[in-house]
Formats: C-alpha cells, structure tokens, sequence
C-alpha cells in the first residue's frame, strides 16, 4: 500500500493507523536496506551475531505485519507492531528495539488518531520501556540514543503542528547523540566507530521521516521470495501435517471481565502449539488448526479482531514442513523438567540431547535465534519447568522475553553464554530436587567454567593496542581477545597452556566443522603431552565460526 504523495496530506496535526504504518515500514524499511553498514560497525573484528542483520529482522517482521492489510487505528497499529517485534526479536539489540515499540504502543494504545504531542510521547515512553527492560543499562549505546532521540521529539513537540516537526526533532537530536556514543565508551573510542544499535535506531527514524516528508514510504530492498520447489519428501512431510494453518491473531476485549479461560479452553482441542496470551486490553492467539474460521468467530466473543495471518503451513518452505505428524504427541506424558538449549553444529547438538536437552534450538554467534524461535521450542516441550539455555551472550535477552511469553509452563532462563556451560549445567541437574534447588545448582556449576573460542579475524582492526589483520587467528577468553596469531594450532596451544598454568584440571576440546581430521590427531598429541597432570579430551562439535571450542574446569 503506498500513500499518495500530496503534501496537504502530511500538514495536518493527526496520524491515523494507516499513516502511523506506513511510517513504522519506511523507517523498517530504511533501516533492512542499511544493514551492512550496521554490521560494519561492529567493534570487534570477529564473527558476530551482527546488530545489523539482528535489528533489521526484527523491523522486517513488524514491516511484513503492519503491510498485510489497512488497520485504520493508530493504537492497533501500534499493537500490531508491538506484538510482532516481541515475538520476533532477535539478538541483544533487537529485543531492545521490540521494547522502544512496546512502550510507543502502550503510550498511544486506544488512540484512533494521535497528535505531535502524542507522538512525541510514545518516543519518550518508549526509551523509557526499553531503558526498564536492561538490567544494568549502559550510557553511549542505542539506549541513549533512543533517550535524547526522544527528548528532541518532546521539545519539538511543544510547537509542532505536524508528525514530521515531531520526528525532524528527534532525528536532529538522536544524530547528535550518536555522535556523541563514540566518546562515551572506551571500546568505541578505540575502534573509531559509533555505537551500532543507536545507529539502527536512527535509520528507523530517518526513515519514517522521509515517509512524512514526502507520502512515500522507504521501499525494501529485500528480494521477491520464489515459490519453494516441493521435493517427494517434502510433499509426504506436508501430508503428515495434521493440523494445516498456522493461525496469529490480536483481539481486543470489547469489556472488561472478557472470559479468556473459556476461549482456551473452548479452542485448544482444535488444534496444536496453542499459545492464548491474556495481556490487559488485548488478548494475543497462536494455534494450528484445520479450522481457523471456527477459532476466530469463538475469538470474536471476546471483543474485535484487530490483526490477523494464517499460513497454510502444507504449501510453505520445508523448514516448517518438516515439523512432522503431531499424532503421538498428545499421549506424551507431561514430566516436571525440560530442557531447551541453542547450539549449531551436529556434534555440540548430539552432546546436548545426550546429555537430556528435549530441543537444540538451532544457532548461536552469527545466527542469533529470535524470541519466537525459543519460544517455539519451549511449546513443544512436555515439561512443568523447562529451562532454557541461550548459551551466547547476544540471546540471553531473547530468551529471556520468551521466558515472559510462555504461559503454560514455567520457564527459566539459565544465562550460559557457551555451550561448554550448558554441558556443565546439565551434569549438574538432578530430577529429585526441587525447580528453584536445580536452577541454583546449575548457574553455580555454569559460572564454574571457562570457555576458550578460536576463530578469525574479519576485518583489520585494533585491540588493546595490538593490530589485528583480516584473516588473523584469535583466542577469545571470556569474552575477550587474548591471543593473535597466524597458526589456529599454535593460539589453541597458548590457551589451553594458560588454562593448565591456572590449575584447571579438566579441558575439553570440541572440534569444529573446518578442522581437518589429521590436525586433531596431530595437536591432541602436542597438547595432551604438554598439559601435565589436567585431563584432555577431545569431541567432534562441528560448530560453525569456531574451529576450537575449548572448556576448562
């Protein structure tokens, strides 16, 4: 949907939901088409689970949401895209930008039209949710861009005659802060480079600008996506689907006391991965089912439907067709723990469910999984309590908001940034202790764990004075580089020389996927005489990005 480009269209004092839309998606829009250089901006010179490529998804998927269809309200617009981008943020930086959404939409929920002021507002309230959502919020990130972004909107609010006055004073503001980021944080300072999230942000408002100036909203760059090609496979996958349409919708309550309860319970026998959220004026409605139509007119008892998708999940892409037959799965007996773990890679997944971890939630650094990833994985698992590992700190945020969202389970998020933690925490669990005994056993027995990560540099760059060239070997150690070199076996050797040098008595190696098998056998030997009395073992993780995962206890 494109707006005309007339100018008397834009000089008024109000915003509906269709123009509040359409500048949401010129401003995701904007940022999608910039991404690269988002992610250009990280500042250390590794592989990474990119802010770029993180924030743009987010804001693709409330772009895709508010484009299905004309939602006349600015406050159900503004639901609309709150909703989308909690479900769907992905990364640290992401789940900060569906927190500035979800306080914008709170602030102007009801609303049918807002004014600058009002605008203005749901700016400030959402720097405000998002600054709420950190735990230990730091100043010179996308946080504090948000924030002066905000404040500029609110100054220019106070004579205002227009949204874009409103957004030309936030944009003004939020660029100057940005600037600012690159003094405010040592890291940046060093790297030369302006905080990558704050960066994100502000292309958002550019881009919602540009909309408001001219009546045309940012056009994506994104590809046309070709109708995927159904191998014999995959049609006998879709025809073990048993319940066809993925169905997501928003109801607003038409009064207060609206009888929830009874909509789930009077739905959930009409499909599977039920997930009915009751939250204050909206109820928000995930299900399959072969029968959607029945699910929405019992939704229509509770109040009007103000967003709604149904996919038939038979003719999609073969990551969702090969969910397989659910048949069996009602008979499955509901035990007290599950586990949900993130990991990429066969080996480091094997580990895992050996160990007892239920799902493997594909990912890690580079391919952070979204909120609605892990909350999927969650849904599947037949637990009381699952916990959740997101083993990488750039997901803990994320699985943390699909801890929030899970309502017929308990869900705890055990905060390891490595897998080598997740595999301490789990030997660690014992089914006869209570929930809260486990998660406390398993955070210490995580903490207790050093992990090692040898990669490659991916671009030149400086850290702590010492040059790194494009291509360079690097030993991370808690999360910092310590090592640089030219030879993957020789950083591999320093580390594991400092672990044993520290008195760590055990250390694992787990391989990854770009190793070859006769530089195992050649460095386990080197390594294994050399670390004196510390037990080494080596493991097949086939982890991407990594050759070397290493653990030490």
């Amino acid at each position: 949907m494109t707006i005309k480009n007339e100018r008397e269209m834009f000089d008024i004092e109000k915003l509906d939901g269709i123009k509040f839309s359409q500048m949401m998606i010129s401003g995701a829009n904007k940022l999608y088409n910039n991404r690269q250089r988002i992610n250009d901006l990280n500042v250390f010179p590794v592989p990474d689970g990119d802010t770029g490529t993180n924030m743009s998804m987010t804001a693709a998927a409330v772009a895709d949401a508010l484009g299905q269809g004309e939602i006349p309200s600015a406050g159900r617009a503004a639901e609309c895209m709150a909703y989308t981008a909690l479900r769907g943020a992905r990364g640290n930086s992401g789940v900060i930008l569906s927190q500035l959404f979800r306080g914008m939409a709170k602030s102007i929920k009801g609303k049918d039209e807002i004014t600058p002021r009002e605008l203005a507002a749901s700016l400030d309230e959402g720097a405000k949710a998002a600054y709420r959502a950190v735990m230990t919020p730091t100043e010179g990130t996308i946080l504090t861009v948000a924030r002066e972004a905000a404040q500029g909107a609110v100054k220019a609010a106070e004579t205002a005659k227009s949204a874009e006055e409103v957004i030309d004073g936030a944009v003004k503001r939020g660029n100057e802060s940005l600037k600012m980021t690159l003094q405010m944080l040592p890291a940046l300072r060093e790297a030369g480079v302006v905080d990558a999230g704050g960066a994100g942000c502000m292309l958002i408002l550019e881009g919602a600008l540009e909309y408001l100036k001219t009546g045309e909203a940012v056009k994506s760059d994104a590809p046309e996506q070709n109708a995927p090609k159904t191998s014999a496979a995959g049609a006998k996958a879709a025809a073990d689907i048993k319940f066809q349409y993925c169905t997501e919708f928003i109801a607003e309550k038409s009064k207060n006391g609206a009888d929830v309860e009874a909509l789930r319970e009077t739905i959930k026998n009409e499909g599977d991965c039920m997930l009915v959220i009751d939250d204050e004026e909206v109820v928000k409605v995930h299900i399959h089912t072969n029968h959607p139509g029945l699910v929405i007119e019992e939704a229509l008892k509770i109040g009007e439907i103000i967003s709604l998708k149904v996919d038939n999940m038979k003719r999609q892409h073969s990551e969702l067709i090969s969910e397989a037959p659910r048949a069996a799965k009602k008979s499955e007996r509901i035990k007290e723990f599950g586990f949900a773990a993130v990991a990429s890679g066969h080996g480091m997944a094997n580990i895992l469910t050996d160990l007892g971890v239920d799902r493997v939630i594909e990912g890690g650094q580079s391919m952070n999984p979204g909120t609605q990833d892990i909350l999927k994985a969650v849904s599947k698992i037949k637990a009381k309590t699952v916990y959740v590992f997101p083993n990488n700190k750039n997901i803990v945020m994320a699985a943390k908001q699909a801890a929030q969202l899970a309502e017929d389970k308990r869900v705890t998020v055990i905060e390891t940034v490595s897998v080598p933690q997740c595999v301490r925490a789990m030997t660690e669990f014992n089914v006869r202790r209570s929930a809260e005994e486990n998660e406390k056993r398993m955070i210490s027995a995580a903490k207790s764990v050093k992990t090692g990560q040898i990669t490659y540099a991916v671009k030149n760059a400086e850290i702590a004075g010492k040059p790194v060239k494009k291509g360079d070997i690097l030993g991370i150690d808690g999360g910092e580089i310590r090592y640089i070199g030219g030879s993957v076996n020789r950083v591999l050797e320093k580390m594991i020389s400092s672990y044993t040098g520290g008195g760590a008595e055990y250390i694992t190696v787990y391989v990854g996927k770009d190793v070859k098998r006769r530089d195992i056998e050649n460095t386990a030997k080197r390594i294994t005489e050399n670390c004196g009395d510390a037990e080494v073992s080596f493991k097949r993780g086939g982890q991407p990005i990594y050759y070397y995962t290493v653990s030490a206890e």
